[in-house]
């Protein structure tokens, strides 16, 4: 899956020029960060033109290809067990940033010789913004890329070396919430020499703008649905990886790791089991729009105190077990309701995410509370009560998880 970088810088700048210019021109610090994973490619002395916006200087894309993100799907199993073992605690997966140089260097070697540097699309704006002469990459983006050691913070470049991988691609790695340089130009009116931070992974920015207390734990539940928790202080993860562990350690600001279980099912599933029931009514004959459905089946579910049906809402696989499929279990012909499946499903959303990462685990990791987040956990009373059903812990609802917000609170505590 591919994006067009120009397209994206564009957006970039119409956000900036949105924003009160006389609060631009206080700006001191900029914090960075954007989804891990994927790559861009880039020319060093093409990467970028300045001409002057609406609002100031403003950059756009010159010599720079499109954005592989960590959707992209073109490295098969098949592909990725033909490359080198990586010397690295995250097993290396389609989407990676160095799985997809492979995958050029393999199928398509003249597309790498255009270019000669590469990062993340957050790294790449921090590298022009900065000028910067190699790319500047966090170990939090470095980790996401696969071929990272994140306990000596470098690259795997022997190994890499040995097949043939163009290890001059490869950015420059630095501490997350360290200074990547300073503005070139006025950016949108942010006065020329301001301090810019080293790009951050998402994931991370969104945990520190609401992880106060180690003792928290983060549920996140949208499309897919996350939960998170703050590894002890000195903790490292494991020298290789575990493909069949539900729980990947990210790592995060000083040295920290948060330990996250990933599930690919979260609302994503309520949002199938909503089609599936429009598709019924209308092969019946009949026509109603999705949005009173969802608002029925909730009512519903919550005349339902309990259901005894069992949901292995695993529709869309699992990182870890990729095959497996759903499946409804206990099914009896006292709980064939709509109010009863609707419960189950919600129910089902939250079991699976705590077989990921179970409660028990939480407990010994000293969690004190939960901290829920994300759309469909605001919009579903269902999902809330499950919740607090199956979690042990007092629930905070509504803690704002925002990318953005994190990476400005990092430079901010950092100043």
């Amino acid at each position: 899956m591919e994006q067009d970088s120009r397209r994206i810088i564009r957006a970039l700048n119409e956000c900036l020029a949105a924003l009160p210019q006389q609060q631009l021109q206080r700006v001191s610090h900029i914090g960075i960060s954007g989804q891990m994973h994927g790559i861009v490619f880039w020319k060093r002395d093409q990467g970028c033109k300045w001409t002057e916006g609406g609002t100031g200087p403003i950059f756009e894309p010159e010599e720079v290809s499109h954005l592989v993100t960590w959707q992209d799907g073109r490295c098969s199993p098949a592909f990725l067990s033909s490359l080198p073992l990586p010397q690295s605690h995250i097993s290396l997966a389609t989407g990676f940033g160095c799985a997809t140089i492979y995958w050029y260097l393999k199928q398509s070697p003249d597309f790498l010789k255009s270019y000669d540097a590469a990062g993340t699309i957050h790294d790449y704006v921090v590298a022009m913004l900065c000028d910067l002469k190699k790319p500047l990459m966090s170990v939090q983006n470095a980790a996401s890329w696969g071929y990272f050691n994140s306990r000596n913070k470098s690259w795997n470049t022997d190994i890499l070396k040995k097949s043939g991988f163009p290890v001059h691609l490869l950015p420059e790695v630095g501490d997350p919430g360290s200074i990547a340089g300073r503005t070139i130009c006025a950016w949108h009116g942010i006065p020329k020499g301001t301090k810019v931070g080293i790009a951050l992974g998402d994931f991370q920015c969104s945990v520190y703008s609401c992880l106060t207390e180690r003792t928290d734990a983060v549920l996140n539940i949208s499309t897919s649905a996350q939960l998170t928790i703050s590894m002890p202080s000195g903790f490292q993860p494991p020298e290789t990886p575990d493909p069949s562990s539900a729980v990947t350690y990210f790592p995060y600001f000083d040295g920290d790791y948060l330990a996250v279980a990933a599930s690919l099912n979260g609302g994503n599933v309520l949002a199938t089991f909503v089609d599936m029931v429009a598709q019924w009514t209308e092969e019946l004959g009949f026509q109603i729009q999705e949005s009173a459905i969802y608002a029925k089946i909730i009512k519903a579910a919550l005349d339902q105190n309990d259901s005894h049906l069992s949901v292995r809402p695993t529709l869309f696989g699992e990182r870890h077990i990729p095959d497996q499929l759903a499946s409804v279990a206990s099914i009896a012909a006292s709980e064939l309701s709509l109010g009863h499946v609707t419960r189950a499903v919600c129910r089902g959303v939250i079991e699976n995410l705590c077989s990921m990462l179970p409660v028990q685990r939480l407990m010994e990791t000293g969690v004190r509370r939960i901290l829920g987040s994300g759309s469909a956990l605001a919009r579903n009373e269902v999902l809330r009560q499950e919740v607090e059903r199956i979690l042990p812990f007092p629930v905070v609802y509504g803690k704002d998880v925002d990318a953005a917000v994190g990476a400005a609170m990092v430079m901010f505590h950092r100043k």
